[in-house]
């Protein structure tokens, strides 16, 4: 499969700098994406976010001391924001520099998987799907969230002002959706003709706001015959 253009902008140095900060003010979602998790995956399991930026998330899920919890991202920029985020907040989180379709974990080593808003610019999407597939237990689950091509103006503009940024962010997160995230985004029935493909060979799609859950499970392992 050809390689997907990267339509977005690099995430290193004063670009990451800036996206730790616009997105620190979502910690609410983090937190209660956090709490979800909880609510159904058992204590003591291991949870991989794959293109965790700043961390927010997998520190929120690591503050429940329930879980093992790892981030994987193609920026080393964020892996060290990530890293010192953590360490302010006191909780232990593996953060590791790698590719998403080339990840450096042996097979079944995560009982869940979870991606928000990077699977849009990953340049080897089906690559990537078999790669959560392969390091993904037998049983576990993975949810890939992201923005839908075809997200309404008026929604899109509610979760930037939702972010509470200052008006020169603001715009700019605006002129980023508008002119890149947009452009590189998925439409539910392409996001699903791609899991389709991969070695999960079908998936259940859930739709919210501007965004779309795309829900994977490995099955259990078959019981060998005597």
């Amino acid at each position: 499969m050809a390689r997907k253009p990267y339509l977005g902008i690099a995430m290193e140095g004063p670009i990451a700098t800036w996206y730790a900060r616009s997105t620190r003010g979502r910690l609410p979602a983090f937190v209660k994406t956090a709490a979800e998790i909880a609510s159904w995956l058992p204590a003591g399991g291991a949870v991989l976010e794959v293109a965790p930026g700043p961390g927010y998330l997998a520190i929120e899920i690591a503050k429940l001391r329930r879980y093992q919890v790892t981030g994987l991202d193609i920026s080393k920029s964020f892996v060290r924001i990530a890293s010192q985020n953590a360490a302010s907040a006191g909780v232990t989180v593996d953060f590791r520099h790698g590719d998403v379709a080339r990840m450096p974990f042996p097979d079944a080593s995560f009982d869940f998987v979870i991606c928000q808003a990077a699977f849009k610019n990953f340049a080897e999407p089906l690559a990537a799907l078999d790669e959560i597939h392969r390091v993904l237990r037998a049983g576990g689950s993975a949810s890939i969230q992201d923005l839908r091509k075809n997200a309404p103006s008026h929604e899109i503009d509610a979760e930037i002002e939702s972010m509470a940024l200052d008006p020169l962010s603001a715009l700019f997160t605006q002129l980023t959706f508008r002119f890149g995230l947009l452009r590189a985004a998925y439409k539910v029935e392409a996001i699903e003709r791609l899991a389709s493909r991969s070695r999960f060979g079908k998936a259940q799609i859930l739709t919210n706001g501007i965004g779309f859950d795309l829900r994977l499970t490995k099955p259990e392992a078959m019981r060998r015959q005597p």
